[in-house]
Parts: C-alpha cells; structure tokens; sequence
C-alpha cells in the first residue's frame, strides 16, 4: 500500500537539504540503506524511516538529495551537545578549518576505523549534519563524537596533554616519538593549521614523499593526510 505524503510534507523534508531549516528543526537526513540501518541501530532517535516501495520512487525522488534517489531515507533527531573530555592515554583529532564536506566525512570514517571516538572541530569547519558529509561517513557518524569548539582556546587549555600538528616545515612523522595519547590537529584544505591554533602545537609533523627530495605535488588531500597520520600513530 503506498504511503501519501502531503506537499508540505515533502516540501519539510526538502527543506532539510538546507543548515537554516536542519538547525530550526533539530534534525538532518540520512539517505540510503546501509546508512538507514546503521542510524536504526545507533540508538539516535529516529523521526521518520521512508522506503521506496512505500512512497513510490516518484515521492523519493522528490524528497531525495541525491542525484539517483536510494530506496530508504530516514530523519533523525541531532544529538544534543556534549562538554569535551578525554583521557591522557586517547588519541584525538582536531580539524583547523576543514571546509569540504567529504573530506569531513571521510576522516570521520577514518577516525571510526582507527578506534578514534572523538573529533574536536573549529567553527568554520564544515557542519557534520551537511548531507554529503553524512553520505562520506558511511555510518561512521553514529560512532564519533564531533565537538565544535573554539579550538585553539580548548587546546590552550589542554595542560600537559601532547599536540600533534602536520607542517611542512615539521619532523618525519616516521621517525619522530609519538604518544599513545595525545591530540592530532589537521589543518584545512587551502591554508593548512593556522597561525593561532599553530600556537598551541606541541610537536609539528610532516609526512615526507618518497623518495626523499623527489619533486611531488604541492600537498596531500586533508583526509589522505588524516589516514596516513592516524596509521603511524596506531603502528606505533
């Protein structure tokens, strides 16, 4: 039996697409059904499942996002905020800035693989609720807490906690100490970490090309950066 969505109804879950109307409303959408199923067993709260055999694929491809509507949609209620705290022994990722919404994603993803539960990132890093970067995380977004922070005032207020940064004026990564623990800052796209979070940086790291000396591109992708980092401090 198909389901009948008024056009207001459609117009509402339309409307998600956009950051105004998801922090009005306190929720955002999750497309696809991996993702679907993955939001059903995280224990968020999930306001509405739509499944294309219930709605009919024309009503989903009015209230899709995605240029091929999947089968399943859901909104879900954004979580409420949480003070940030970690433990000597965690590692932590803190984003400078990072403005693409799949590279946010995809770190976010990188982070769930590694075991890394929390994510501080700064105010003018991507919101985690955009629909791409909730489509990168493929699910990991129900795993990492992301705080957003003024984040070179929560790392000044650190103590004695190590932070980690990637400069390319900075050590080999491959042959520097690391810590178990500690936080790693990752730098945005165009501009790297900037001056005032670069204060609170403890030690600067650099992922060297290969071979030594050898003319590379320019950079890494933030989020290449952010796996190859990650992977050095868990072999460790």
């Amino acid at each position: 039996m198909t389901v009948m969505l008024s056009k207001n109804e459609i117009k509402g879950i339309k409307a998600l697409g956009q950051k105004k109307f998801r922090d009005e409303r306190g929720v955002f959408v999750v497309e696809g059904e991996k993702l679907v199923e993955e939001a059903l067993r995280s224990g968020w709260k999930v306001e509405a499942v739509y499944r294309i055999e219930d709605i009919g694929e024309e009503v989903m491809a009015r209230i899709s996002g995605l240029t091929h509507p999947s089968p399943a949609l859901a909104i879900v209620r954004q979580p409420a905020p949480e003070s940030f705290a970690m433990s000597p022994d965690e590692l932590v990722l803190a984003l400078d800035g990072v403005r693409d919404p799949g590279n946010l994603g995809t770190i976010v993803r990188i982070a769930d693989w590694f075991g890394i539960k929390k994510i501080l990132a700064s105010e003018d890093t991507v919101e985690l609720f955009n629909p791409k970067v909730v489509q990168a995380t493929m699910g990991a977004i129900f795993r990492v807490k992301v705080h957003y922070v003024d984040l070179a005032e929560c790392l000044r207020c650190r103590g004695l906690i190590p932070i980690y940064g990637t400069f390319l004026e900075g050590d080999d990564i491959y042959r520097a100490p690391l810590t178990r623990g500690g936080i790693l800052v990752m730098g945005s796209e165009a501009h790297g970490v900037s001056p005032e979070v670069a204060t609170t940086v403890t030690q600067k790291l650099f992922i060297p090309p290969f071979p030594p000396g050898a003319q590379t591109s320019e950079s890494l992708n933030v989020a290449v950066a952010t796996a190859i980092a990650v992977s050095e401090f868990r072999r460790r």
